[in-house]
């Protein structure tokens, strides 16, 4: 038996419903329960991200043993250079992403946590 059930991720970040905006573009969903300091993003599928502010938040660099990423989000898309295109519209930014004939590529989000987008 499980000791617990899972609840949802959270991103840090200096400002949480612009982030939960750009997850939102980028999932879809719908951004729920802004509170100031704590936003809820409900995505499709029921799955839940939540972004809770943290005024001195220090982006991870990726890559570096000096700031770790910690964690990272990994999305599928059916066309990555689509995908691609979107997100960098939306304020994303390209960590990885010069060998083309891989399946993946890294961005960070605007508040500069990384994440993959993933060939589907």
């Amino acid at each position: 038996m499980a000791l617990a059930t899972f609840g949802v991720v959270v991103l840090d970040c200096p400002d949480p419903r612009a982030l939960a905006e750009f997850y939102a573009e980028v999932l879809g969903g719908t951004v729920t329960g802004d509170e100031g300091r704590w936003v809820d993003l409900e995505v499709p599928g029921g799955h839940a991200l939540a972004f809770q502010e943290a005024p001195d938040f220090v982006a991870p660099a990726w890559p570096s043993a000096d700031r770790p990423q910690q964690f990272h989000l990994d999305l599928n898309v059916e066309d990555l250079d689509a995908a691609e295109k979107e997100v960098l519209a939306l304020g994303a930014t390209v960590l990885d992403a010069e060998d083309r004939s891989r399946t993946w590529r890294v961005y960070a989000d605007p508040a500069g946590h990384p994440f993959c987008l993933c060939a589907s």
